[in-house]
Order: structure tokens, then C-alpha cells, then sequence
């Protein structure tokens, strides 16, 4: 491993930012810059910069002796509804809520060290879910939604081990923090007033996570990686403004989903190489969020009905000359929600198709910047959620959805 004694040092900003989900249901994939102009095809295999300590903890072998790499990525979903037939009841609501995307950013940063030829630590820092969408306050939808908001934040302290020229494997610990918001409206009885209902909940708690990298031959590498579920019993207020309701304690328990990674990085030639991505994450493990009251009483029920999921990518990588690096990319995306009825107008999810492209400047020999940009194109997502047994009425139509992804890695070894 070549020391490189570079002064340069790159800071590290990481901003508590809330997300725009990018991949299906609210999960991100932007872990990383650096990953976007390939789709993320080959993440748990691609042991570019310091970065794959998230996305496979056991790469940092792969990695020089001191490497630290820090980036932002902005997602911009577009969600616009066309009402066919929605039935609002007492709420008298008319219109489609214009656009109910937005422009977040995501932060990540990574640092990952040597301790002798085989024995690595990292820690890396981002935010894997994360989801907003806001409606008009007036809106057919409502009594249902008019603003949900996800965010995350992990720390991800990591170790990694090489066995042998051909095996490596790597393990690390997630503190994870969430924050949920919500609000819609509600008709407020005996008088029937409209007034809006906040519902603001947080925790935090463990997870982890493994891999493996296999280096097969010098131009073929498999990699592995598995992150936990986490189990949050979120607590928190719920807010209603009238009515004389007030505020009272809430509490909601969700288990974030497991995600499995297989990916493979094949050198072709000298300027070519592939990369290939399958993953799935456990989404069933949200089939329903029951949100209670503190006296024990049930206040709402978030009927996700949520299905696990895979995701496929492909993509690769041309050196143009010795300082550019040009990257291409697509991916398949499924959506977790199963149909209509159980699509929330909350999550307007559905299966996208991801088109990508970025490029890789070698600044020097210690330094690297990756630009990137994604086009997801979400299905047309058709909705038809009756809840008109609790009072929200039902939200019938149909959603198109696309989303931007832009995004900067700045990589350091030193």
C-alpha cells in the first residue's frame, strides 16, 4: 500500500438535511455522489473512494492507507394528481394539491484508515431514508394528507479484515435516528369545523451490517452486503388546532426494512468496465404504522400493506484518458406499494426506471471529483384510496411522477 503524504484535506460538512426518496418507497440510494452517474450498478463491488463503507464495509481493504471522501446529492421529485371522482364528504375540498415534490439535499461523509496491510476501520455518516411530500392545504386529498415528511440519520462505525489476496470481509454498527411529520386535515365534531391535525414523532435505535468482497482475478470482483431491519417505537405529539382537542402524546412503532446487495465489477479491457447490481430490500416489514394516542387508544392507521422489493442495475465505466473517467447507467426500481388501494397519497409510489450518466476527474494523483445526474421515470401511479369508514373520505385519480438526481463526490487519499 503507497502512503500519499498530500497536506490537502477536504472538510467534511454534514448537514441534517431531510430527503427527496429516489428509490422506491422512501428509501435513498444516494449513500454516495459518486454512484449516481452509474444507477448505483455495482455498489458492494465498486471500491472507488471511501464511500463503500456503507455499501460494503469490507472494500476499505481495497482502499490506500488514509482515504476520505464527502458529497451531496439533490433529488427532485415532481408528483402531480389528476382527481377522477374523489369523494371528500363533509370535508367540501376541491383542487389537486399542484406539485407535491420538491428539491431536498442528502449529505454523506466517509473516513476509512489503515491499521496494518490487512486491518481496516471506517465510519461514514448519511441519511438512508428520507421522503417529503406537501400538497395545498385545500386539496381533494386532504383529510388524507397534506404534508409527510421522513428523515434519517445514521453513523456507521465499521471494520474490515482482508483474509487473503482473493477474500475480505467487513461488519459495522448503525446508530440511526428518525423523524416523522405529518399532517392533514380533520373535521372537528359536534361543530364540524376543518382544522388541521400535526402528528411530529421521533427515535432512535441499532442496526448493523456485513459483507464480503471476493477478488476473483485481477479484472473480476463479486461483492456482498447485507444491512439490518431497525426497530423504532417512536413517541411524540399529536396536534389538533380546534375543536378544543389540544395536544396529547403519540406513539407509533415501525420497523425500517433489511436490504440484501450482489453486485460484480468486471474490468473488460484496459478502458471498459461493467458493472452489475441486484438488490432487495424488506419492505414487508411496514405492512401497517398504527399511531396511538397516550391514553391507549388508537388515533390513525396508515394501511401500507407494503411488499419486499428488488432492484437491478447495469452500468460502465470508460476511461477517456488518464484524467477522465465517464460513466453510464441504468436501473430497474420496484415499488413496494401493491396496487391502488393502498397507495397513499402520502407515497405516490411506483416501479421506476432510472437513466444515468456522470464523469470522474482525477485531480491528481491523491484526489478525485465525480460528477453525476440521474432521470427517474416513475409509472403513471393510479390511485383509489377509500377511507371514508374513518371520515377522510376517498381519494380517487391518478398521479406522473419523474425525478431529477444531481449530485458532487470529492475523494481524498492522504
Amino acid at each position: 500500500m503507497a502512503r500519499n503524504n498530500s497536506t490537502k484535506l477536504f472538510p467534511i460538512v454534514l448537514l441534517a438535511i431531510s430527503g427527496a426518496a429516489s428509490a422506491s418507497g422512501f428509501q435513498l440510494m444516494e449513500q454516495n455522489a459518486s454512484g449516481i452517474g452509474n444507477a448505483y450498478a455495482g455498489s458492494a463491488a465498486a471500491t472507488d473512494n471511501a464511500s463503500t463503507v456503507y455499501f460494503n464495509p469490507a472494500g476499505m481493504t481495497q482502499l490506500q492507507d488514509r482515504e476520505v471522501s464527502a458529497g451531496v446529492a439533490a433529488p427532485g421529485p415532481s408528483f402531480r394528481f389528476r382527481d377522477q371522482g374523489s369523494r371528500v364528504g363533509v370535508f367540501n375540498s376541491a383542487g389537486d394539491g399542484g406539485d407535491a415534490g420538491g428539491w431536498a439535499l442528502v449529505p454523506n461523509g466517509y473516513l476509512s484508515l489503515a491499521l496494518n496491510q490487512d486491518l481496516y476501520v471506517g465510519v461514514g455518516f448519511g441519511a438512508p431514508f428520507g421522503l417529503k411530500t406537501e400538497y395545498d392545504n385545500r386539496w381533494v386529498g386532504a383529510a388524507q394528507s397534506t404534508m409527510f415528511e421522513v428523515k434519517t440519520y445514521n453513523v456507521n462505525p465499521s471494520i474490515a479484515y482482508r483474509l487473503n489476496d482473493q477474500v475480505s470481509l467487513g461488519a459495522g454498527a448503525n446508530w440511526q435516528r428518525l423523524e416523522a411529520n405529518y399532517e392533514r386535515q380533520a373535521a372537528v365534531t359536534p361543530a364540524g369545523s376543518v382544522t388541521p391535525i400535526k402528528l411530529d414523532l421521533n427515535d432512535d435505535a441499532w442496526g448493523w451490517n456485513v459483507g464480503a468482497l471476493f477478488t476473483l482475478s485481477p479484472a473480476t470482483k463479486v461483492g456482498v452486503s447485507y444491512r439490518s431491519a431497525i426497530q423504532y417505537h417512536t413517541s411524540g405529539t399529536l396536534k389538533v388546532n380546534g375543536g378544543g382537542a389540544g395536544t396529547v402524546g403519540a406513539s407509533a412503532d415501525i420497523k425500517m426494512p433489511d436490504t440484501l446487495i450482489m453486485s460484480v465489477a468486471q474490468k473488460l479491457s484496459e478502458q471498459w468496465e461493467m458493472l452489475g447490481d441486484v438488490s432487495w430490500t424488506g419492505w414487508s416489514s411496514i405492512p401497517k404504522v398504527d399511531i396511538m394516542r397516550s391514553t391507549g387508544t388508537l388515533a390513525q392507521t396508515l394501511d401500507t400493506e407494503f411488499r419486499d422489493t428488488w432492484r437491478v442495475a447495469l452500468g460502465g465505466n470508460y476511461q477517456y484518458n488518464s484524467a477522465w473517467k465517464l460513466k453510464f447507467g441504468v436501473a430497474y426500481d420496484q415499488t413496494p406499494v401493491k396496487g391502488a388501494s393502498t397507495r397513499l397519497v402520502s407515497l405516490p409510489d411506483n416501479d421506476r426506471i432510472w437513466l444515468s450518466f456522470g464523469s470522474q476527474w482525477a485531480v491528481d494523483k491523491a484526489a478525485k471529483l465525480d460528477l453525476g445526474v440521474s432521470y427517474i421515470f416513475i409509472k403513471d401511479s393510479r390511485v383509489d384510496n377509500n377511507q371514508s369508514a374513518a371520515g377522510r373520505g376517498t381519494v380517487s385519480g391518478e398521479y406522473t411522477g419523474n425525478i431529477w438526481v444531481l449530485g458532487g463526490q470529492y475523494s481524498l487519499a492522504f
